[in-house]
Order: structure tokens, then sequence, then C-alpha cells
């Protein structure tokens, strides 16, 4: 539920003018007011809809207050669904009592106070909001959760892939050479032969493991910061994958940020250019880094088929691992993830406040880090 999304009271009396004055009593709350005038009625409106509170005459003909609260509170559903009791007779301590007792939260006595009214619903109201904000934020942190885990095990697929691929192949290449210079039947020349691709085998196992290294975490990011870095990533990825790309930081004496916002612009723009590698069919990306007064503006464009319906709009069903974690990383940064379509392609854009920023900034640079701004 949104912060702007509207939520439903529920009103509930046998005398339709009563009903009217309660209408416009909180019409200004601007919610979904629901009429009901039997407790029937109201049983039939709770079964189908997600009710914030109901408003609750104890003096109805065949199903009163009191009983009709009593079916409700039996509900698992409407058990903690706030009950406010409305009586013009039944006023005495008494009464009260037997209101609460059959779950009210509250029971107000007619002639209603206007502003009473309206202040005790919009608090159960926003409770309910926040409630179900909670509740939509929790079952979004279970599925990033879920997604985090299914993005560590893949990932650790792809590293043991590699190294039993690629560098287990290699060594043991390199391990069969060596193990060949024991023999004595061997001229020299043969050796040599075979002590020179062993040493090339463990020259290319060298590589490898420093490009695991670096697609890991780049040394270069701590070393030199976030503009270089980019730059180097950038020049690897053009090579690898056929791709053009293009760089463009604002201003051009770039500052060093802290390691968590400089790590998180930097597996944003890795994350949305092994997308545009791998769905995109594109022939050109272009990033651009732009840091102001107010804010850090990430955006990465290319020029391939753009994106399907959904997730444009960053709908949870519709979108991956890789846009949910870039997603949750500029959110913790108090940022905003932007996905659309361009003319062709996509664009990414992601939105970083400066202040976080700075205070993010301050709170990790120096003395773990060996230089100054």
């Amino acid at each position: 539920m949104s912060v702007n999304e509207k939520v439903n009271i529920l009103m509930v009396d046998d005398q339709i003018g009563k009903l009217l004055s309660y209408e416009a009593i909180l019409s200004d709350l601007g919610e979904n007011l629901i009429k009901a005038h039997s407790g029937r009625e109201a049983l039939d409106h709770l079964l189908k809809t997600d009710v914030a509170v109901v408003l609750l005459d104890v003096s109805m003909p065949e199903l009163d207050g009191y009983d009709l609260a009593d079916m409700i509170r039996q509900h698992p559903r409407f058990q903690r669904t706030p009950i406010i009791f409305i009586s013009a007779v039944l006023l005495s301590d008494v009464d009260r009592l037997k209101g609460y007792e059959r779950g009210a939260v509250d029971y107000i006595s007619v002639p209603v106070v206007p502003q009473l009214l309206r202040a005790k619903v919009s608090v159960f109201v926003e409770l309910h909001r926040k409630t179900r904000q909670l509740e939509a934020l929790n079952h979004e942190l279970r599925r990033l959760s879920s997604s985090l885990i299914a993005a560590q095990d893949q990932e650790r697929r792809r590293i043991a892939r590699d190294l039993h691929d690629g560098l287990g192949q290699e060594l043991s290449g390199a391990k069969m050479m060596v193990d060949c210079l024991q023999m004595q039947n061997q001229s020299a020349e043969w050796k040599e032969k075979a002590a020179a691709e062993a040493s090339a085998l463990i020259d290319q196992a060298i590589q490898q493991v420093r490009s695991m290294s670096h697609l890991l975490h780049p040394p270069m990011l701590d070393e030199v910061g976030l503009h270089s870095s980019l730059q180097w990533y950038l020049d690897g990825f053009t090579k690898r994958s056929g791709l053009e790309t293009s760089l463009e930081v604002e201003p051009e004496d770039f500052p060093r940020l802290g390691p968590e916002l400089e790590t998180t612009i930097f597996r944003i723009v890795q994350e949305a250019l092994t997308n545009v590698y791998r769905h995109a069919e594109a022939r050109r990306a272009s990033i651009r880094v732009v840091l102001t007064e107010n804010q850090i503006a990430v955006t990465v464009c290319d020029d391939g088929k753009g994106l399907p319906d959904g997730v444009a709009d960053l709908e949870a069903h519709k979108i991956g691992i890789g846009i949910s974690g870039m997603k949750q990383r500029v959110k913790e940064l108090d940022g905003e993830l932007r996905l659309r379509n361009g003319n062709p392609g996509a664009i990414l854009k992601a939105i970083i406040p400066s202040k976080a920023a700075a205070s993010r900034s301050a709170e990790q640079l120096a003395p773990s880090r060996g230089f100054t701004r």
C-alpha cells in the first residue's frame, strides 16, 4: 500500500440520516467511505473488503452492535480490526464496559462532535496504512533476501565453473608438463619446450586469477577512485563484448567518495552493462556520472531493443535479480532507480542525494583510506 492509496472505512447504522452525517464528517479525510444499513450487510462488506476501521451503531434491529462485534472478532481476519461504537442511549459505564469487552477500541456518544470523530478515525486510518506498508516492506524484504541467496548461489556456480574450466584446466596442463620434465628419456630440447609451455600455462592461470579478483572487487576502486576504475572496466568490457562504450564524468576533477558509494556506483554500471550485453541486442552504450550540489546521477543508455512491459515500471514479478540488486543498493543510500525506454534502446538512471552521499563519505573515508579528498 502506497502513502497516497485510500483505505476503507465501514460505517454501520440502520438510520440513513446518521450514515449521511458520518459521511459528511469524514469526507475531509479523503478515504473510501462504505455504508452498511444492517449487521448482515456489514458482514458482507467485511468479507469482500479490507477495512481500516468500523464505525458501529450499538442499537440496531435484528443484529445489534454488540452481537455484530462478537461475530467480527470471531473471524481470524478481523480480530484486530478497530471498532468504534456510537450510541445515543446506551451511555452508562456498564454499557461502555460491555462495548470494550466485545473488542471496541472506543465508545462515542451522540451527538457526535465532528472534530473528535474525525480525529479518532484518522488515527486508526493512518495506523492501518502504516501496518499495510510495513507488511509490503516485509514481503519485499523476504523477496530480496531470496533473490540475494539465489544470486549468491548463481555467482558461486559461475566462479566454480570458471575455476574448473579455466584455471583448473591450465594448472592441470602445467602440472602434466612439469611431471614430464622428470622423465629421464626425454631430450634436453623437448624438456626446454615443455618448461616454456608450463610457464605459459601458469602465466595464463595468474592472469585468470587477476581477472576474477578484479571483477569481484576492482583494487583500482580503492587505489585511484571511481573515474579511473570505470574507465578501466569499460575498456575491458568493450574488448570482451564488442560493444562500443563511452564514459562522461562531471565535474572533470571528480572527487573521491566513500567506499560504499563508489562501490554502489561501480556495481550499478557493471550490472547495467551486463544486462545490456545479455538482453538488449545493442551496439553501443553510454555512461554518464554527474555530481552536483544536490545529487549524484548515474545514467546508462543503450541503442538496443528496449525494455519489456512491466520492467520499466520496476514491477517486482517482472524484474530480475540484477535490477532488484541495483534498486536495493540505491535505496540504501536514500536514492531512486528509474528505468524507461528511449528512442531507441533503454535508459537506466540512479539518483542519489548528495547529502546521503556526503554523510556516507564522511563516515567511511580516512583514517581507513590513506588519502585526502
